[in-house]
């Protein structure tokens, strides 16, 4: 009888260490960092987003979340489509960015780079993208 209580003991410890981590795992946001590139979008003071082949990627909505580091990356002339009289508007750009994929925003920028408008334009995972932008 005793041999039966230790291991039935044995199983229930490793099935609540199983449980423990999955919750764990469950709980803590998805991250995951590397290179995105798409339209970088900043329609308006403190709000941005970044549209590439995933979706669209909340880098900042004014009064809430704002990802760490600096944005807009620097576009050249010609390649910053503005809208409206101040410099808000959209652009190609690639960014190097830590993301919470789960809650899909950007939690920090790393770098960022401009990239030629045609760029995505080209791009057939994004392109119609630009249309919405506008």
């Amino acid at each position: 009888m005793e041999v039966i209580i230790t291991r039935f003991r044995g199983k229930l410890a490793l099935t609540g260490l199983i449980v423990g981590c999955a919750l764990v795992l469950v709980s803590t946001p998805s991250r995951a960092a590397g290179l995105r590139c798409g339209w970088f979008d900043n329609p308006s003071p403190g709000n941005a987003s970044l549209f590439d082949q995933d979706g669209e990627w909340t880098i900042a909505v004014q009064g809430g979340h704002q990802a760490d580091g600096d944005w807009p990356p620097d576009f050249p002339p010609g390649q910053w489509i503005r809208l409206g009289a101040a410099d808000y508007g959209y652009g190609c750009a690639c960014l190097t960015v830590d993301v919470d994929a789960r809650e899909k925003t950007v939690t920090k920028i790393s770098s960022g780079k401009a990239r030629p408008l045609s760029v995505c334009r080209k791009d057939s995972s994004i392109a119609k993208i630009e249309k919405k932008l506008r």
